[in-house]
């Protein structure tokens, strides 16, 4: 195997995995949340799909899908386009209520992207510095590393909430 192809395999897990969290989820379930203070199904799924998008595209020298193909319109959150979530208030993250289709639709449409831009590198590209705001400078190879890392523990989380849900614990302050 080799340096495409497992990243291929990494990224596509996320996005064969993801319909199975989201599926079936009405909007107030997609946008529960255990306490005023946790994040939603909705609120992880488009962070970890707003990450990726962010950083593939710096990375490639392209725009985000998220604008190039109309996911910032059909989405109609109340943020910036440049937003992704890093950092974001609790009020925030209980403004993302959106449906289950949408945030697959556009992950997919990412994650099609990102398997692209990956498919075609080689050991040999990981080196190159992508980031010179962090000490040491970021690689390419540490940059796609946090791509799938960021992307496996919010759908892990995701995958949480949606056992919590199916458990019939979605009730109380945040939901």
């Amino acid at each position: 195997m080799d340096i495409a192809e497992l990243l291929s395999d990494a990224l596509g897990r996320v996005r064969d995995d993801l319909p199975h969290v989201v599926g079936g989820l009405d909007l107030d379930q997609l946008a529960w949340r255990p306490d005023e203070g946790s994040n939603s199904i909705a609120w992880l799924v488009w962070h970890l799909t707003r990450v990726a998008d962010d950083h593939i595209a710096e990375v490639a020298g392209s725009e985000q899908v998220w604008t190039a193909a109309g996911w910032y319109d059909r989405f109609a959150l109340p943020f910036p386009p440049e937003v992704h979530g890093w950092g974001q208030s609790a009020d925030e993250v209980a403004q993302v209520r959106v449906e289950g289709d949408l945030l697959v639709g556009y992950h997919d449409a990412t994650a099609a992207r990102a398997i692209e831009y990956v498919g075609g590198l080689t050991a040999d590209d990981l080196d190159r510095i992508v980031d010179e705001r962090w000490d040491p400078p970021v690689t390419l190879g540490v940059r796609l590393i946090s791509v799938v890392n960021d992307a496996t523990q919010h759908l892990g989380q995701a995958a949480y909430l949606r056992g919590l849900i199916d458990r019939g614990h979605a009730s109380g302050p945040g939901g």
